[in-house]
């Protein structure tokens, strides 16, 4: 494995009862850049994040972080080795503040994260932390409003801040724009931009120009399979990448 990958697999595959969902896939994602992985609906993209965080076991194949055979390791294992999924950890409870949301990620991370008998006192030692993380995906002027009145996209970007409080080197974010209006789709872009400055982020996308405007990488899923890999420009000027994705995107 090369210095300058921080994640790759080797014929990664997952079968269920006879059904290749990912087969044979190669992956690697380089240090310090957004990488995304696109493709159809049903193209085992979310396979892939299930395997790669051991949600699911391999069938074949091996995944390496870090120059590690993390192949065998269980969910807990790679969230300690910084590789932290939006959902596992954000946990965003409806009827907490945002600022409590956070402290909630907080405590996990100091390994306190179900010492809710604590004193007040103790939890408030956390708020400076967490009022820098809420600054980072702006947030802060909501850090006492109740999470459930929340308009979407900013819960998306309490959800970013959450995964941020678990200080990961690898970021992976599963249609982290899914559902939303242009307004939030473009805070949410610049945020994603913004909290990849020192890591690395793997997404799970859907929304191309999103995609065309973050992202470093491409890794096209079709039927389980590598179609196609590399920069946008490339990537999108591929004929079987256009017939089996591009062109229904823009249908």
């Amino acid at each position: 494995m090369s210095g300058d990958q921080i994640l790759e697999t080797s014929g990664l595959t997952k079968e269920f009862r006879g059904f290749v969902a990912v087969k044979d896939v190669a992956l690697k994602v380089k240090r310090g850049t957004i990488h995304a992985l696109i493709g159809p609906n049903g193209a085992g993209k979310t396979t892939c994040f299930n395997l790669l965080t051991k949600f699911l076991e391999p069938t074949a194949g091996s995944i390496f972080y870090n120059g590690v055979d993390i192949t065998r390791a269980n969910p807990a294992d790679i969230a300690r080795r910084g590789v932290i999924r939006s959902f596992q950890i954000s946990a965003v409870f409806l009827r907490l503040t945002v600022l409590e949301n956070v402290r909630v990620a907080l405590q996990r991370k100091l390994g306190n994260s179900f010492h809710f008998w604590r004193p007040e006192k103790v939890l408030d030692e956390l708020n400076d932390r967490a009022l820098e993380l809420l600054r980072a995906v702006d947030l802060a002027g909501f850090a006492g409003t109740v999470t459930v009145e929340l308009p979407y996209g900013r819960r998306r970007a309490l959800e970013i801040a959450t995964t941020l409080a678990m200080d990961p080197d690898l970021m992976l974010l599963d249609e982290p724009t899914a559902g939303m209006g242009h307004e939030d789709v473009d805070r949410v872009t610049h945020l994603i931009k913004t909290v990849a400055k020192g890591r690395t982020v793997l997404m799970v996308e859907h929304n191309m120009s999103v995609v065309s405007s973050i992202s470093d990488t491409i890794t096209v899923l079709q039927r389980g399979s590598v179609l196609a890999e590399g920069p946008y420009s490339e990537v999108s000027g591929n004929p079987q990448v256009m017939e089996a994705y591009m062109g229904t995107a823009h249908a």
